[in-house]
């Protein structure tokens, strides 16, 4: 059997991977709502997709009522972050830039770098990259899901950001640049690690529509991102892409600044849409649906779905990943189904 990160870069590279590559991913809130061991249960009896799954020694025990949310906290660029649930990512409810008033008092956090025990080994990157090949597996780094966009959301708030874009608010150009700056920097860090496929996550669609039209994306985002993209690109990195929601209007742009694996929602965008506008063109990470066919559909129709997208995405050359992520609410029976099918149809090309 191939290695997982032989059979990943021959599913990017369009080389007749042996399996397509699948991930089904648990959030942790996860285990608040289930019977103790489900989870458990259902990750043991799947070791293709938890090859490396170890039941803990001590159970987890469900608590007889939720646990209370999170406290809000400040995060280090001064942004209020509440969450209504632990493990589900927080939300911004309080926007240190809400005023430009305050933009000249405003002090970002410092630049990234390396931690003092990397930057104490010369060969870093070599030695991460041995270890790596010897385990069989990919180095992935990235920036932080919503660091470019979504960050600018955070700072100002969505609709005062909007009305910038619209206004062509002179002082937005310049939190673009301290942003980007931060960005830029991880991505060094992620270089000196020896990365080899850099990740850019940022939701830029709604259920129907993106967040902010194609021509404020070419204006005041792409260019960014096409930077950022840039450093990793020149280094021999894969660039890979997330954003959930309908991009279709924003997608030429996203390829168009250096993405070279896109991984967005299925049924959002449309299979055929997909098939039409990529396949063959670049690698689909598809983003199984969570919304509709795996929470309320039958154990048959979650595996008709799977076996439907494989069949109108996927071909024995490659160019096809997917990946699915459990929340509350996705009936344990068909978390099996779709574990069960993304085992089985990962060979369906074989």
């Amino acid at each position: 059997m191939m290695s997982q990160r032989e059979n990943m870069l021959r599913a990017i590279r369009f080389e007749r991977p042996e399996r397509i590559p699948m991930i089904f991913w648990i959030n942790p809130s996860c285990y608040h709502h289930y019977p103790p061991g489900a989870l458990d249960d259902l990750a043991e009896s799947h070791p293709v997709l938890f090859p490396w799954y170890q039941r803990a020694k001590t159970p987890f025990a469900v608590p007889a009522a939720p646990p209370p949310p999170p406290e809000p906290y400040v995060d280090p660029w001064g942004i209020t972050l509440a969450s209504p649930e632990e493990g589900i990512a927080p939300v911004a409810v309080k926007h240190p830039l809400a005023n430009w008033e305050d933009f000249d008092r405003y002090a970002p956090p410092p630049l990234p770098e390396l931690k003092d025990e990397e930057k104490a080994r010369p060969n870093l990157a070599a030695e991460n990259r041995t270890q790596a090949l010897a385990a069989g597996r990919l180095i992935q780094h990235g920036l932080p899901h919503g660091h470019t966009f979504l960050r600018l959301c955070d700072l100002r708030g969505y609709e005062a950001l909007i009305c910038d874009m619209a206004d062509d608010e002179p002082r937005l150009w310049r939190l673009i640049e301290m942003v980007e700056a931060h960005n830029a920097a991880l991505v060094q860090c992620a270089l000196q690690r020896g990365a080899e496929l850099v990740s850019y996550p940022e939701d830029l669609g709604m259920q129907v529509g993106p967040m902010l039209s194609p021509t404020h994306l070419r204006t005041y985002i792409k260019p960014s991102y096409t930077r950022l993209m840039k450093l990793a690109r020149d280094a021999g990195c894969i660039i890979h892409m997330h954003s959930d929601g309908d991009i279709r209007s924003l997608a030429d742009d996203l390829v168009d600044s250096g993405v070279q694996v896109l991984n967005l929602q299925d049924l959002v965008n449309g299979i055929d849409w997909i098939r039409t506008r990529f396949k063959g063109k670049l690698c689909i990470d598809l983003d199984i649906d969570r919304q509709t066919v795996t929470r309320f559909g039958s154990p048959k129709d979650v595996d008709d779905l799977i076996r439907t997208e494989v069949e109108t995405l996927g071909s024995r050359e490659g160019g096809l990943m997917m990946i699915y992520g459990m929340y509350p609410g996705i009936p344990l029976e068909n978390a099996k189904a779709l574990m069960d099918a993304l085992e089985k149809y990962a060979v369906h090309f074989a």
